[in-house]
C-alpha cells in the first residue's frame, strides 16, 4: 500500500469512543491516551509508528505547549500535525508542573485530532449554551401556556 493511502486506511478505521467522564460539566469526552490506545491496533496493522513530542515555545509572551504528531511508515513521515495549549499563569490546586502536563496533553489530543480527524464538535465545547438551555426551556413554557 502507498505511503498516502494508509493515513486515510488509518483514519477510516479508526473508532475512538469517549472513554473519560467529566461528572460536574455531565458530558463525556475523549483523552490523548483513548486515542492513542484506539489507534495501536490500526498503527500494527499497517506497519506504522505514531510519534507524538511536546515543546515548550512563547508567543508574544505566552506560554504555550506545542504538540506535534507525527505518522511514520518504514522510517518515512507520512503526515503530522501540530496542536497548540496555552498555559495558565496559575490553576487553583495545581503546581507548575501539573500545569505544563495538563497543557501537554490538551495540546497532544487536539494534534492527534487533526492527524487522524477526530470530530470533537460535541465536546464540552461545542455543546455548552451557557445558561441559554434553561432560558429556552423557561421562554418555550411560557409560550406553551398561551396555547
Amino acid at each position: 500500500m502507498e505511503n498516502k493511502n494508509i493515513l486515510s486506511e488509518i483514519q477510516t478505521e479508526l473508532k475512538a469512543p469517549k472513554g473519560q467522564r467529566n461528572n460536574f460539566g455531565n458530558y463525556a469526552y475523549r483523552s490523548a491516551e483513548d486515542i492513542l490506545e484506539a489507534v495501536k491496533p490500526l498503527l500494527k496493522k499497517h506497519n506504522c509508528a505514531l510519534i507524538v513530542s511536546d515543546d515548550v515555545v512563547s508567543i508574544e509572551g505566552r506560554v504555550y505547549v506545542k504538540s506535534i504528531a507525527m505518522l511514520l511508515s518504514d522510517g518515512t513521515r507520512i503526515a503530522d500535525s501540530v496542536g497548540f495549549a496555552r498555559e495558565a499563569e496559575t490553576k487553583k490546586g495545581m503546581d507548575e508542573s501539573q500545569i505544563t502536563g495538563s497543557s501537554s496533553s490538551y495540546a497532544r489530543k487536539y494534534a492527534l485530532n487533526g492527524l487522524l480527524c477526530i470530530d470533537d464538535c460535541k465536546d464540552a465545547d461545542a455543546t455548552n449554551k451557557h445558561g441559554k438551555d434553561s432560558q429556552a426551556t423557561s421562554k418555550a413554557a411560557t409560550n406553551n401556556n398561551l396555547i
